[in-house]
């Protein structure tokens, strides 16, 4: 392997690309060899900012160049082949969240993964949140006691209004490509908090919300509720909500104490007890360099044996699929859909 990381972009039309790009130029690490689109307009401005070739296809991409590793930020749908066949030609992969469009190609990807010997690293954007991080590591650590629930809201006021590029609503607002609709893109953050912190659940309940933007052919929002032996979990998602108040809170729950997490880089950490039910908050350290962002800590990863972080984990990501496939399937047929899905 080189001294840099060597890196080439599989799709663009997600959104998420460019923060993540520019955070994988700025690392010093990583170097972008070439990226690939068929939309001229996104291949253009790849290779305008970060001075590589582009290619129409991420085959002739892959034939062309010498890598060590690829990003993939396609649609849902085209995000799996696209990891799937850079993972067979030995590749490291970093995909956008979440894993898949649906079970089976979520289980194709890992399996490709463990076969081929290759990192596959999922980018949660709230994976990189300092009190996030903090939090996780207490819970993880045993500090709440017993896990009893997580709950997480995921809520704006819709991709178009939000200022998303038409290329990654065309896809969004696609059920096939997206795998769902705000419950796809959205209930997956709360999915993957219960699989990490609480396992896998007995069971899962979705309900699609009212279709208050009627335009839409996929669900605005909605709700996936998992039964656990002595808990739950709840993820809800919304394309409909006006302004910020509650979205993107996290909420931990164990038999020794609760964590509430407040958003973004400088969101603060309370921590309520028995001893101190009103909760207090809690000092948030600097994190270290591998956590924060997705470029750092795929470097380390990939160059130097790191762990992948917990909500990375490709492992997670695919029970997470589950979940989500549980709900979606639930809230078509109005009842609950019991795991492992059969």
């Amino acid at each position: 392997m080189s001294e840099k990381l060597r890196v080439g972009a599989l799709g663009m039309t997600h959104d998420h690309i460019w923060t993540e790009a520019d955070a994988a130029a700025q690392c010093g690490e990583i170097e972008w060899v070439a990226g690939a689109d068929p939309n001229e307009p996104l291949a253009k401005r790849f290779a305008e900012t970060y001075r590589c070739p582009v290619y129409a296809s991420a085959s002739e991409l892959l034939a062309k160049e010498s890598l060590d590793a690829v990003y993939v930020f396609g649609s849902n749908q085209e995000g799996a082949a696209l990891a799937l066949e850079a993972m067979e030609r030995g590749l490291h992969v970093l995909i956008e969240k979440p894993l898949a469009a649906n079970l089976a190609d979520a289980n194709r990807m890992v399996e490709s993964a463990r076969k081929n010997g290759v990192h596959l690293v999922v980018n949660w954007p709230f994976n990189w949140w300092p009190q996030l991080q903090r939090a996780l590591e207490i819970a993880d650590a045993g500090e709440l006691g017993e896990m009893r629930s997580a709950t997480y809201r995921s809520a704006h006021c819709g991709p178009e209004e939000l200022g998303c590029s038409q290329y990654f609503c065309d896809w969004l607002f696609d059920a096939e490509q997206n795998g769902g609709g705000a419950m796809m893109d959205y209930c997956c953050y709360g999915s993957v908090l219960a699989a990490a912190l609480m396992g896998m659940p007995e069971s899962v309940t979705g309900m699609a919300g009212g279709q208050a933007k009627d335009f839409l052919s996929v669900e605005d929002s909605g709700i996936m509720a998992m039964k656990y032996p002595s808990g739950m979990a709840v993820a809800t998602a919304s394309w409909t909500q006006i302004g910020n108040l509650t979205s993107y809170v996290t909420a931990i729950y164990g038999s020794q104490g609760t964590l509430l997490v407040e958003p973004y880089d400088k969101g603060k950490l309370y921590w309520a007890t028995k001893d101190n039910p009103e909760g207090s908050e809690i000092d948030i350290p600097e994190p270290e360099p591998r956590l924060r962002d997705s470029a750092r800590h795929f470097v380390d990863v990939v160059k130097r044996g790191g762990e992948v972080f917990l909500l990375c984990r490709a492992d997670y990501s695919r029970d997470a699929q589950e979940i989500l496939e549980a709900g979606m399937r639930s809230a078509a047929s109005g009842q609950s859909v019991s795991l492992p899905i059969a």
